[in-house]
């Protein structure tokens, strides 16, 4: 991937290999990963766990080094100068980062004072930041005793307490309630356009990345295999897409009666779920229905929608993400 001057975040080539334990082959967890992320946007890495998103964040934060490859992240080289990109990267884990027997605040005046901020200025940044993600309220208790949504907007809030430049998020909605993550969106969306902050995304939820990202990239086996903003990626996939449910057991037959019918095309099965492409979906339908008849297969429902990032997935990657996961 070609880089560009005003690009906040660049890896090209990136390769990484982890050596297996005694009798077991090596992984390759990155296999020639390029991307690349302008200033204050947010790109999602999209792919299944083991893809090598998680990876590529650990490169680009300094956290591994990779075997051949480069990256530059706020304009400074990850190898040649790790210590000055951390200066400007936040970074949000998977995993919790806060301490549970401090309180919110305690924990966000710490991490201030541990990046070399005045005892005054840790405390202002603490406040602010406590009411910019809405935890005053919870402020000055143990944070063992916060809801997991409010938990995690302290971790992205003790990534970005240094005020950096890129914030690098590794599956941060994970395990939480559809509220909570909708709630997170919104505070990291604000954070992109007000402040400019480039944001990396690393993500197995299809709507996450569909929502929040500027761009996307779909990482299979340590590769990008197709980059671009969610709904160009969409629209390159002309037409619509049929969704069949039918009994688990007669999947196979349905696969077989739809992949002979004329005017489909991409047609597979996942369980229970049959899709296929059609030019226009709602006209196909009546041939739909009577192939599966014909076949003896019961229809249980019958859908038509506009192209989704399943669809993407499935015409670059070769199964449904569902599936992949």
């Amino acid at each position: 991937m070609s880089s560009s001057s005003s690009a906040a975040l660049v890896a090209t080539d990136l390769v990484k290999t982890y050596r297996g334990r005694r009798g077991t082959p090596p992984v390759r967890a990155l296999d020639g990963l390029s991307i690349e992320a302008a200033g204050g946007s947010v790109l999602a890495l999209l792919g299944p766990n083991g893809a090598g998103k998680s990876t590529a964040v650990r490169v680009l934060s300094t956290l591994t080094r990779p075997d051949s490859g480069s990256a530059a992240v706020a304009g400074v080289d990850v190898l040649r100068a790790p210590s000055a990109v951390r200066r400007q990267i936040g970074l949000v884990a998977q995993r919790p980062s806060a301490d549970p027997m401090a309180t919110g605040r305690e924990n966000l005046v710490l991490a201030a004072r541990i990046q070399g901020w005045t005892t005054a200025d840790a405390a202002a940044r603490a406040a602010a930041l406590l009411d910019r993600f809405a935890l005053g309220a919870a402020a000055d208790r143990l944070v063992k005793t916060w809801s997991g949504g409010m938990a995690r907007k302290l971790d992205v809030a003790l990534g970005i307490v240094h005020a950096p430049r890129v914030l690098f998020l590794d599956e941060p909605t994970t395990g939480l309630d559809p509220e909570a993550r909708a709630e997170l969106w919104e505070h990291i969306g604000r954070l992109t356009a007000e402040e400019q902050l480039t944001v990396l995304l690393t993500t197995h939820y299809l709507d996450e990345a569909d929502r929040m990202a500027d761009r996307i990239a779909i990482v299979e086996s340590g590769r990008v295999v197709v980059g671009g903003t969610p709904e160009q990626l969409k629209r390159e996939l002309h037409g619509d897409t049929v969704v069949v449910e039918v009994p688990p057991a007669r999947s196979g037959d349905a696969l077989d009666a739809l992949g002979r019918l004329p005017g489909l095309s991409a047609v597979s099965a996942d369980g229970p779920t049959v899709r296929a492409r059609a030019d226009r979906g709602a006209s196909a339908v009546p041939a739909v229905l009577t192939a599966l008849e014909a076949a003896g297969v019961p229809v249980m429902s019958v859908t038509v929608a506009r192209p989704s990032l399943d669809d993407v997935y499935l015409r670059h990657v070769g199964r449904t993400f569902r599936a992949a996961a």
